[in-house]
């Protein structure tokens, strides 16, 4: 195990003795910087955890110090955080700072899903392609860590990023492919190895894939979120500034269910939502290209931008040029443009364009 995830390990078992979870989950240690022999951190508490202060520290460089190859521990202390009460606070994770843009990227839009399966990372690898057809300048960043498949996708799960620097001085280069930049955590590991993290390293590799990857000059990035509401979410509201995101929902109603508690986290979280896709419609037979059968039920995308007052951006149907395409690397709006599914993207690209101002000028 590095350095690094042995710090990383400790810091996560250092604890908040009123709730009982790791500091560094709710936010109260971040900036980790493993520099041997040192370490370097930044401890920001909220107003009502200010009694803990010195116990946390000397626990954290107790603890620390114990590590082969660390001999200091520097703790840099933050301003408070915000107030339980704030919609952060109520999170349980603390705004520790300003979002911070990344260098060269002019927008940057979140693809998120309540739940898995219901096609987010099909919508967000052929909406990126869909944009970069367009004649944008298109990055994406897999933020799904432990489940990490556009790399399979966009057919480069067997090439290996360069990687130059070491610590914080480290720097990533993206992937080509398809017309578009992109990194995943399914580029740095091993297809069966299983990615075993606690937040607090989950939050470390989202802040390094967006701060220390050579994205160069970028109209926008897509981001394509983990499903649920967890620390990936919250992490990327924390670091950077956000254009808006798109929720993707399939239309039965358990669906339905988990993409409404996605949609309010981004709004307690003050991150517009550009609108709602409905993936998988309804199914096209390629032998019979004039039928339409809603085999999930119909009308729920529709359902939820009504009830939340935002926009339904597309009705994406399901083929199986979309399957294929994504087992063979090739995203349908690539391999099949003429299909009813490409079109469907092509146009929800034109929408979100227009939706969150990009130009590619």
């Amino acid at each position: 195990m590095s350095l690094t995830n042995q710090v990383n390990n400790i810091l996560g078992e250092v604890k908040d003795s009123g709730s009982g979870r790791p500091v560094a989950e709710l936010g109260w240690v971040d900036q980790v910087r493993v520099i041997p022999p040192r370490v370097i951190l930044r401890m920001n508490l909220p107003a009502f955890a200010n009694s803990q202060r010195e116990r946390i520290a000397q626990e954290i460089r107790d603890s620390l110090s114990n590590l082969d190859g660390i001999s200091d521990v520097q703790i840099e202390l933050a301003n408070s955080q915000s107030p339980p009460d704030s919609p952060i606070g109520q999170a349980g994770h603390g705004q520790v700072a300003e979002p911070q843009s990344i260098p060269g990227v002019k927008k940057v839009i979140a693809v998120s899903s309540g739940k898995g399966g219901v096609g987010k990372s099909t919508v967000a690898v052929n909406l990126a392609c869909a944009l970069a057809k367009q004649g944008f300048k298109v990055g994406l960043l897999d933020a799904d860590i432990y489940g990490p498949n556009t790399p399979t996708m966009l057919g480069v799960a067997d090439q290996t990023p360069h990687v130059t620097g070491s610590g914080t001085s480290q720097i990533i280069s993206p992937i080509q492919s398809s017309g578009i930049c992109m990194i995943s955590m399914g580029l740095l590991i091993e297809e069966s190895q299983p990615v075993i993290w606690r937040g607090p390293m989950l939050n470390g590799i989202i802040r390094q894939f967006l701060y220390q990857c050579n994205w160069g000059e970028l109209d926008v990035l897509i981001v394509d979120l983990p499903p649920g509401t967890g620390d990936a979410q919250l992490s990327l509201a924390q670091a950077v500034p956000m254009v808006g995101v798109v929720i993707v929902t399939t239309p039965q109603r358990v669906s339905l269910q988990d993409s409404r508690r996605g949609l309010a986290m981004f709004v307690q979280m003050g991150i517009p939502i550009l609108g709602v896709v409905e993936n998988m419609s309804f199914f096209v037979p390629p032998d019979m290209p004039e039928k339409r059968y809603a085999i999930f039920g119909s009308g729920g995308g529709k359902q939820l931008a009504l009830e939340k007052d935002v926009d339904l951006l597309a009705e994406i149907p399901m083929e199986m040029p979309v399957q294929e395409g994504g087992n063979k690397g090739c995203p349908i709006v690539i391999d099949k443009p003429e299909s009813f599914s490409a079109d469907a993207f092509i146009k929800l690209a034109k929408v979100i364009s227009q939706k969150s101002g990009l130009s590619s000028e």
